[in-house]
């Protein structure tokens, strides 16, 4: 169709977005799509998009209040309520839980942190968050900080982990001696989480659909521009549930050797 795609890489979520898209908006483009890990700094730049005519396309997170074309992304209330419930029916009434997230100044994971916090009383009689660890997408800060909390709170029943950064969680739990015993729910699949599947350390992760985000966030912008198809507001997805029953049905674990049978 003539559609080339260029690529700006940043090393983290919120580092480098505003230089990468001023980039991008210097150069000939028509549309962009973008993870905001800052919307309030971006919030000028994808404005300055839109005046231009390029198209701005979120994908999983949001830039609320500004003027982009829409964004992609898993429903955030149907997710958070399925994480809710799901921890409610693991753990017992009373039971204190944590969340560990990025930073809540991005707008994903300060909206599922929230609606968690929401929800889960809801779904846990007497149920407690004791704490929000952001751990800024950084695997060292998030395995030190989840290890001090775990150290000062070993009867914690649950923890929700609402992005991918999972791995220093559950090495965490390891260190302190307290994998398997605590619910852990993750987001999203990848490769290295299986062994924490089958051990029974991870009890089941949202699936958030990412190819399937991203190839929506293309469609949309193609169509737009080659046939004038308007863009809808919001395109919003239905999450999954992965345990380890259903592991290899995802497109990440799909071609990976199973283990044999217990």
């Amino acid at each position: 169709m003539g559609v080339e795609a260029d690529y700006r890489l940043i090393p983290n979520l919120g580092s480098g977005e505003c230089e990468r898209l001023q980039e991008m908006l210097d150069a000939d483009i028509n549309a962009v799509i973008i993870t905001p890990g800052e919307p309030h700094c971006l919030h000028p730049l994808i404005d300055e998009a839109e005046a231009k005519n390029i198209r701005v396309v979120c994908v999983a997170s949001d830039a609320p209040g500004s003027q982009r074309s829409t964004v992609v992304r898993v429903d955030p209330d149907i997710g958070d309520r399925l994480v809710a419930e799901l921890m409610g029916r693991f753990v017992p009434p009373q039971a204190q839980t944590a969340v560990v997230t990025g930073t809540l100044n991005t707008e994903d994971h300060c909206r599922k942190t929230e609606g968690f916090r929401a929800a889960f009383p809801q779904y846990c009689q007497g149920g407690q968050i004791l704490d929000v660890i952001e751990g800024h997408e950084d695997g060292d800060e998030t395995f030190e900080k989840c290890l001090k909390f775990l150290k000062a709170h070993p009867d914690v029943a649950g923890l929700h982990v609402n992005i991918v950064t999972c791995l220093p969680v559950c090495y965490a739990l390891n260190a302190c001696g307290l994998a398997g015993n605590m619910r852990l729910i993750t987001t999203d699949l990848f490769g290295e989480m299986l062994p924490f599947f089958e051990k029974q350390i991870i009890h089941a992760s949202i699936y958030q659909r990412p190819y399937v985000q991203g190839q929506t966030a293309v469609r949309l912008i193609v169509e737009n521009a080659l046939h004038a198809r308007p863009i809808p507001h919001e395109y919003l997805l239905g999450p999954a549930i992965v345990m380890k029953s259903n592991l290899y049905l995802f497109r990440e674990t799909r071609n990976l050797k199973r283990p044999l049978a217990d």
